[in-house]
């Protein structure tokens, strides 16, 4: 897991059980289904096909994150909050500060809609970046610090 000053709540190695198991419902979105090596969650996410690039038996490191802040949002020296510092971490023009998603190959920005409690300690957290939808279950203890409501970043590397 990441450590306490940094914006990542969840990071792991994941690889691709299966692709499209129910069929393809959209020509530029696949769902995968995986399952990760360290902590035995099970993952599902809808990804856009045109920027990753998938196939059954891939392994990624998945993380997911509060904010693209490398330093989690802390309050700089000066005082200021980190919610204001991390304005201006990615721009489109490249002008702003590097953050988390320049060690990442797909990035996407969404929302915890829902967290479902299952048996005894395990728990699944749900996430809905603009339509494309994740879904992550396993114990309880590694996704403490997913929160409902809370905006949240996906990042994979391949």
């Amino acid at each position: 897991m990441a450590s306490t000053s940094s914006s990542i709540v969840f990071d792991d190695i994941f690889t691709t059980d299966d692709i499209d198991k129910d069929g393809k419902k959209f020509d530029r979105v696949s769902r995968l289904y995986a399952r990760s090596k360290n902590y035995g969650m099970t993952l599902t996410l809808d990804y856009n096909t045109e920027l990753l690039l998938m196939a059954n038996g891939d392994s990624f490191a998945l993380a997911l994150a509060s904010s693209l802040s490398r330093d989690g949002g802390a309050p700089t020296a000066d005082g200021e909050d980190g919610e204001d510092k991390d304005r201006d971490v990615w721009r489109p023009d490249g002008k702003g500060r590097r953050g988390l998603e320049e060690d990442y190959d797909y990035v996407m920005y969404g929302k915890v809609y829902k967290f479902d409690t299952g048996s005894s300690d395990t728990v699944t957290a749900y996430a809905s970046f603009g339509g494309l939808l994740l879904s992550i279950t396993g114990s309880f203890r590694h996704l403490t610090s997913v929160v409902l409501g809370d905006p949240i970043y996906v990042l994979l590397r391949k």
